[in-house]
């Protein structure tokens, strides 16, 4: 894969760095309990694919910011976002279907990968674990991966929700603000009625409050002024 010159915010939002280490230990975890090189957290950033995570080791060729186009490059993670479900390779090598996928250039031929989803459904990413030998990997851990895969799509559960939080205290903020802009008294012309800013300019009362609130005006008629302007108008 080749090298990327910098790794993307997740969700193209922040992410702890106490969250990110937590999905290291994940990955760390699963590569020395299963005994394979390379435990990765993939993340999908269209069109390409990356590394998010990887686990530590010499053996594995693998790392963050690492990536490559997905569509069409045979990548096991491909299928993996494609079909939205596991993908056991135990052995690439003797299997037509994958014996010329990229990763054989790294020796990696066998897989065992699960998607990642997104609060909304759609394809975060992947988690999944590869090896230079032949590697059926049993029942054990895939549950062991499911497992994982759930505890990361509930940290990005999280994630969202915070985000949305953050969003709904910004417009708090910005409500508050503008009810402190508009409850003081507000020096208005007698004649023309005007509003004069704190930089001492003087506004059309529409414009002043379209300005400093998330109001608009919609231009209507009083029954007097009809009356007085429109006499005999049916209102």
């Amino acid at each position: 894969m080749k090298k990327s010159h910098q790794v993307k915010d997740i969700l193209q939002v922040d992410v702890s760095e106490e969250k990110l280490n937590t999905w290291q230990e994940i990955v760390d975890t699963l590569a020395e309990i299963i005994g394979i090189p390379a435990g990765l957290i993939m993340r999908l950033n269209d069109p390409d694919i990356e590394v998010l995570v990887s686990s530590k080791g010499q053996d594995n060729p693998y790392h963050p910011g690492d990536k490559e186009k997905v569509w069409g490059s045979g990548l096991y993670c491909e299928t993996v976002i494609k079909t939205r479900d596991r993908l056991i390779v135990p052995n690439a090598l003797a299997d037509e279907n994958w014996k010329d996928n990229p990763d054989i250039k790294l020796q990696m031929i066998s897989y065992l990968g699960f998607p990642i989803f997104l609060p909304d459904g759609s394809a975060f990413g992947t988690i999944c674990v590869l090896d230079r030998n032949e590697n059926a990997y049993d029942d054990t851990f895939e549950k062991l991966m499911r497992k994982f895969r759930d505890l990361i799509q509930a940290d990005l559960e999280i994630i969202y929700m915070n985000n949305m939080l953050q969003d709904e205290n910004k417009q708090l903020t910005d409500y508050i603000s503008e009810i402190k802009t508009l409850r003081g008294i507000l020096p208005i012309c007698m004649h023309c009625k005007k509003i004069r800013d704190d930089k001492g300019y003087w506004n059309q009362v529409e414009a002043y409050i379209e300005k400093y609130s998330h109001a608009s005006f919609s231009h209507g008629i009083c029954q007097e002024c009809a009356q007085k302007y429109y006499p005999g108008m049916d209102l």
